[in-house]
């Protein structure tokens, strides 16, 4: 077994006898595609520089980033959750479900690589007043074919082939039963609450000597020590909810085309009445839509 050197001993070894070793022309050229080669006086050394800035990927950067990026083949509907019911299995099991209903889902707009810098799809559900509509959105949904839509949302796809024409009338069936979708809604809001309510805290002690103090939070910080202040990020009392909140991979349980809804497996997030976003799951492989419903045609009647 060979005696062992210590680092100390190494580097002295190395600081009186430095290596001369220089990169050759053929070792520079078999390096990653992240360095590059500067001529000069030394010599061709290699220099570490960024993949943005890189010969080799500044073409293909951001269509690698793209490819990268997990994004769904088609676009999503907008829907208001009805509230929840219960479907019952051939076994007899009992399984809750979420009922969601479309109403009056049209495309409004389309956005494209060239002009906008990503592909995406503007949609619209509901109905407005042309008197409650600014004249810059009553421009926009009349370029659209559309009549003005309460709300709007933007639904980001994959390439050029998930784009539809403005105008085009979304129902129930654009969903087949048994798939998986993604889905998004402002969660309830709670107001202002306190510590114990919004973080879980267990509280101060109940036994004597502790006196109107049993729900409040507790010390903030350190004084001198810690600076005198709040750290950033402290867990304590304010509002409660209201924020957005996505529940990935839902399967749907039922299709309703007649009357425009859909069921969806357990809870989703929002109170009655809110809107919410439904599109196809990117956390596994697309579904499998049959050719009817993959193309829908293209529609600009208005809702009455």
């Amino acid at each position: 077994m060979p005696p062992r050197i210590s680092l100390a001993h190494y580097l002295r070894q190395l600081w009186r006898n430095p290596c001369p070793f220089r990169p050759t022309q053929e070792l520079v050229n078999c390096r990653r595609p992240f360095t590059t080669t500067i001529p000069g006086a030394f010599g061709n050394r290699p220099k570490r520089i960024s993949s943005s800035g890189s010969p080799e990927l500044l073409e293909g950067s951001k269509a690698a980033a793209l490819e990268r990026k997990r994004l769904a083949t088609r676009p999503g509907v907008l829907a208001v959750k009805k509230g929840m019911t219960a479907i019952y299995k051939p076994n007899g099991r009992r399984i809750a479900c979420t009922v969601l209903q479309l109403e009056r889902v049209q495309v409004t707009a389309v956005k494209t690589r060239q002009k906008h810098g990503y592909w995406a799809v503007q949609v619209g559900s509901g109905r407005r007043g042309s008197k409650n509509v600014t004249r810059p959105m009553l421009g926009h949904f009349e370029a659209g074919g559309v009549a003005p839509k309460a709300h709007l949302r933007e639904f980001r796809v994959k390439d050029e082939s998930g784009l539809m024409e403005p105008g085009t009338t979304f129902s129930a069936d654009f969903f087949i039963e048994g798939q998986y979708v993604d889905v998004r809604a402002n969660c309830r809001g709670h107001g202002f609450a306190g510590g114990m309510k919004r973080h879980g805290f267990a509280g101060q002690p109940a036994s004597h000597g502790n006196s109107l103090s049993h729900r409040a939070m507790g010390s903030a910080g350190q004084s001198q020590g810690g600076g005198s202040r709040v750290l950033p990020g402290k867990r304590m009392a304010g509002r409660m909810g209201g924020h957005q909140v996505t529940r990935p991979h839902v399967q749907v349980m039922g299709i309703d085309k007649e009357l425009g809804t859909i069921l969806l497996f357990g809870p989703v997030p929002g109170p009655k009445g809110c809107i919410v976003a439904v599109q196809d799951t990117i956390l596994g492989p697309p579904p499998v839509i049959p050719e009817a419903i993959a193309t829908p045609s293209e529609s600009a009647i208005e809702a009455a």
